[in-house]
């Protein structure tokens, strides 16, 4: 619980006391009232304490006494007074330390140490703390126990021994009357489990409601105030914590420390620094020019109570002696349970040059057991052209979803190409069979006779040249209309069905026409089209018609809007009929004009 000076401080002081004792004295002795050298408040963070326990505080300036030496206390108050401590059985001195046997909140605050010889005077100050007590000061507080001070580091390694002391003991050995105990505690989870019988060392741990074998053949207590760990497993490291019992003027004192202990990787492994990725071959890197270049060093440094390091060097140079500042340096580490380091050291290039493609980079890591260097083998990448790469790739899209909008905008027109030269010949396959290349069936009534003649058979016939039959145009008189029908049907590659409200009613020619061509589809040797002349609702057609609906094309006709023969019905239409000879043979003039303008 000393707070120390800087250590330019003490050798300060130390060499004036030395030189003060070398000049002659003075006429008149200092008094308490001469004005002393004033060092001002300590630099360290105020000395901590624990209400309750004993506590105390050190001059800084009495690290090294020497004959001739007083050292007295004094506690500012308000102005520039210093007023003497008045001491106590509680409040007391040796000769460096100013004891609170046990401390208490009111004790908090500055103090000042006057250091005096025959003709100088020194003076310090120093802060003292009293922390609170929790509620329950012997209890585990948060799984640990209360304690003013920072933990003391310290390090066993795995599968070897250690011991562990505690903090300041010797401290509490100079002002007690007995020799002083310690209890021991180690911080697990749960409950305080107290080992009784032990005269002047206790242990106790916290492992949830069960009871924990602390005592056991690895932990033994040592010289009846010290823990010795005789092999280490993982699981006794963490937080230790020891309470140290005297007695000073017939009272029992007490003040608790407490000591981290970590476990490191055993001395018996291989404590040599090296390089990882990969191992025992150069450090392969792939460059790119005029771009900022990053080369990457992992080293592994095994747990050592030394320093240790890792760098890189340009042509033998290290980094920070270069005058280029295009080379930098960032490091990251990664400690693993057991100390042992990763650590990664970056060495940043910016601005790759072809000259530093003829640079030598070492790799370097180090301790005071090892050293280890790398060399670094850079690879120009070839220079991708992504401009060039991405305006590719954005025309090819571009044409794409062009192409897409053309076959969505006009996806009749190109099935008509494709059609006029990769369809298949039917002329050729029907082998003279058929005569006709449409029959039309129809209701007969003057409308839809009006719209068969005029409109159908023109466009069919005159305009597109395909060969239509119509039986009541081209049936000779006094023949039988069914054997007639059925012969017409079957000599024809389509049969086109005018759909109308009136379409298809019992014992009407219509009705043969339509169960002839629903045969031939099954046949597979005729196909029929269906045209909807005039809204029909799907309840009234007839049996036949709505069991071969789903094979079949329908065609609606919109009056003005269809009469031209670029209109969507007419294109669809030619979709479905057989391919013309002249189309196939190089009639593409006529195959353009009716396709009408893009």
């Amino acid at each position: 619980m000393m707070s120390s000076p800087p250590a330019f401080g003490t050798i300060f002081i130390s060499t004036l006391l030395f030189l003060s004792r070398l000049l002659p004295e003075p006429v008149a002795s200092a008094t308490a009232g001469s004005v002393c050298d004033d060092s001002g408040e300590s630099s360290s963070a105020p000395v901590s304490v624990l209400e309750g326990e004993s506590g105390w505080i050190s001059c800084p300036l009495f690290s090294h006494p020497s004959p001739g030496l007083s050292v007295d206390w004094y506690q500012p108050k308000e102005g520039d007074e210093e007023q003497p401590i008045t001491y106590s059985s509680r409040v007391s001195r040796d000769s460096q330390h100013l004891w609170f046997q046990p401390s208490v909140l009111t004790d908090s605050g500055p103090y000042v140490c006057l250091v005096r010889n025959s003709s100088s005077c020194w003076k310090w100050s120093v802060r003292l703390q009293v922390l609170p007590q929790p509620a329950t000061p012997a209890a585990c507080h948060h799984n640990r126990l209360p304690v003013a001070q920072a933990a003391s580091p310290v390090v066993v390694p795995l599968h070897m021994g250690g011991v562990l002391q505690c903090p300041h003991l010797e401290q509490a050995a100079g002002v007690s009357e007995a020799p002083p105990s310690v209890t021991w505690y180690h911080v697990r989870q749960g409950r305080a489990l107290s080992r009784p019988g032990r005269r002047s060392l206790s242990l106790c741990v916290f492992q949830g409601c069960r009871p924990y074998p602390f005592w056991r053949d690895d932990i033994q207590p040592k010289g009846g105030v010290a823990l010795e760990i005789l092999t280490m497993w993982p699981p006794y490291g963490g937080l230790y914590f020891c309470r140290v019992h005297y007695q000073r003027g017939g009272r029992p004192l007490s003040f608790t420390r407490s000591v981290n202990v970590t476990a490191v990787s055993p001395t018996s492994l291989p404590k040599e620094p090296s390089i990882l990725h990969p191992p025992g071959r150069d450090l392969l890197f792939h460059v790119r020019l005029h771009s900022e270049v990053k080369l990457t060093c992992k080293g592994l440094f095994p747990f050592l109570d030394s320093p240790s390091a890792i760098w890189w060097t340009v042509d033998g140079t290290k980094v920070e002696e270069l005058t280029d500042t295009r080379y930098a340096e960032t490091r990251s580490t990664v400690t693993s349970p057991y100390q042992d380091k990763t650590v990664e050291c970056v060495l940043l290039i910016q601005q790759f040059q072809a000259q530093d493609l003829e640079r030598t980079f070492n790799c370097c890591v180090a301790n005071h057991r090892g050293f280890e260097s790398r060399r670094a083998k850079l690879l120009e990448e070839a220079r991708v052209p992504a401009v060039e790469l991405g305006c590719g790739l954005g025309a090819v899209l571009l044409l794409v979803l062009l192409l897409f909008l053309l076959s969505r905008v006009y996806w009749l027109e190109l099935l008509l190409i494709y059609r006029t030269w990769f369809g298949a010949d039917e002329y050729g396959s029907d082998a003279g069979e058929k005569d006709y290349d449409v029959y039309i069936s129809y209701s007969r009534n003057s409308e839809e006779e009006d719209f068969v003649l005029s409109t159908l058979r023109r466009g069919l016939e005159t305009e597109l040249g395909y060969s239509v039959c119509i039986f009541d145009r081209d049936s000779l008189p006094g023949g039988t209309i069914t054997d007639e029908t059925l012969a017409f049907v079957a000599r024809s590659r389509r049969l086109l069905v005018v759909l109308s409200p009136g379409y298809a009613s019992q014992g009407t020619q219509a009705l043969l026409e339509l169960k002839a061509g629903i045969d031939g589809v099954l046949g597979g040797h005729l196909r029929v089209i269906l045209v909807q002349y005039k809204p029909v609702r799907r309840q009234d057609w007839v049996r036949e018609l709505r069991t071969a609906r789903v094979a079949l094309a329908l065609l609606c006709w919109r009056g003005d809007e269809s009469r031209d023969l670029a209109s969507r019905f007419w294109k669809r239409l030619r979709v479905e009929l057989p391919v013309q000879r002249e189309e196939r043979g190089g009639g593409g003039g006529k195959l353009l004009r009716l396709l009408g303008p893009c």
